[in-house]
């Protein structure tokens, strides 16, 4: 399974960006798609998921960031409004994909850099 990430960038304090993220190889099917996120120095912290349209997001970006997910494109999206200084990280998508034996593998794509300078 590949997950590709695209929509980082440059944006200034107060601005907005979107991700995405899309799922391609061989499953059945993906349970959770998420999005994490590591800082400059930091450990890679939870953004947000979402499962069977449940979603689950970090306090600090509760009210800012929305993640919504196309189950049939395998796709999941991460709108991001009113960013801070210190939403800046590189972006990694995450996924559980169903395979072979109906197990579950998880899935990391490569990440894609979010910058929120002025």
């Amino acid at each position: 399974v590949q997950l590709q990430a695209s929509g980082g960038g440059l944006v200034q304090p107060g601005g907005f960006l979107k991700l995405s993220c899309a799922a391609s190889g061989r499953f059945f099917s993906i349970n959770e798609m998420g999005w994490f996120r590591q800082g400059p120095g930091n450990k890679r912290e939870l953004v947000a998921t979402i499962t069977n349209g449940v979603t689950n997001y970090a306090d600090s970006v509760k009210g800012r960031f929305t993640i919504s997910r196309d189950n049939a494109a395998n796709t999941v999206d991460l709108q991001m409004n009113s960013l801070k200084l210190e939403d800046t990280a590189v972006y990694y998508c995450r996924a559980d994909a169903i395979q072979r034996f109906q197990r579950s593998y998880r899935y990391w794509g490569q990440g894609t850099l979010v910058t929120v300078s002025s």
